[in-house]
């Protein structure tokens, strides 16, 4: 009976030391933020299923202001915003953000460019020597200056310019993208 005992402590023990693969995948690539932001909730969907890929941290960059629900005043107010060069004011910061090594970045493709509040979050921390991947959503209109932009905006970081692009929130893909870039699940 003590042997069998024994054998279940050691069973036991041996269980929960063992990493899962998404704990090991962070280990190797360094600790990993993910922010992103998302209005309809596509751009959330690859997030969580890089979080749950890489078991990083996941970070929402949300605005002060409230966006309009009507698709059409809100695309007209991306519009005048990313004309007029706006950045809204975030909600919240990362407090620890200089403990991350690598940060994956999520933004709608709006207007041919990333959404004013990702180049909020990207003038509010200095991200210099950081790993930055870039993930985008779009309806129809591909990856065209979104990751060009991010990576003029992110001073001094190491962008990987084989961003993640996919139409609206299928997430097809984004395994195997991360499998290439080295993340193990």
């Amino acid at each position: 009976m003590k042997i069998l005992s024994f054998m279940l402590t050691l069973l036991a023990i041996i269980g929960f030391s063992k990493s899962s693969p998404a704990q090991e995948a962070k280990q190797e690539n360094g600790k990993i933020l993910i922010a992103y932001y998302s209005v309809s909730g596509n751009t959330k969907e690859v997030a969580e299923k890089i979080q749950e890929y890489t078991g990083g941290d996941l970070f929402r960059i949300e605005t002060v202001q409230v966006y309009p629900e009507k698709y059409k005043e809100l695309t007209a107010q991306a519009k005048r915003e990313i004309n007029d060069n706006y950045r809204p004011k975030l909600k919240d910061k990362v407090a620890n953000i200089q403990e991350y090594d690598t940060i994956f970045v999520g933004s709608p493709n709006w207007w041919g460019t990333i959404a004013p509040a990702v180049s909020s979050f990207l003038a509010d921390y200095d991200l210099q020597g950081k790993k930055v991947i870039p993930f985008i959503t779009h309806g129809s209109g591909g990856v065209q200056n979104t990751i060009k932009d991010l990576t003029e905006q992110c001073k001094g970081c190491n962008v990987v310019e084989e961003g993640w692009v996919g139409f609206r929130s299928r997430t097809f893909g984004v395994s195997g993208w991360l499998k290439d870039l080295g993340y193990k699940k």
